[in-house]
């Protein structure tokens, strides 16, 4: 079993910045493979970005690409987020979930385990 908890959202000015984390327990993080899921008011959960086990392999949604970078730190068993140039259509409840396996994937049905989200805000 896997537990995942966000933290790091909140509100931001378009332009600004801002870091999500997501800090998993459980031995079985460092073989699996982790992602980030967002959803809106009113939309479907959409893919983020993903993280193989090691972290040399990275996915990113063509809308956040070069802007978010995903990131993980085995040790400390958590996985990050950093989003640049944040727009007010990045706005959304943000997930962290984890597979159960090692590479990545980029539909939400590949994922197992999941965090309770976080929101993030971005003004315009």
């Amino acid at each position: 079993q896997v537990q995942l908890v966000e933290s790091g959202g909140g509100l931001v000015q378009a332009g600004g910045s801002l870091r999500v984390s997501c800090a998993a327990s459980g031995r079985t993080f460092s073989n699996a493979a982790m992602g980030w899921f967002r959803q809106a008011p009113g939309k479907e959960r959409e893919f983020v970005a993903a993280i193989g086990r090691t972290g040399a392999v990275t996915y990113y949604a063509d809308s956040v690409k070069g802007r978010f970078t995903i990131s993980r730190d085995n040790a400390k068993n958590t996985v990050y987020l950093q989003m640049n140039s944040l727009k007010p259509e990045d706005t959304a409840v943000y997930y962290c979930a984890a597979r159960t396996v090692g590479y990545v994937g980029k539909r939400a049905d590949e994922y197992a385990y999941w965090g309770q989200g976080t929101q993030v805000t971005v003004s315009s």
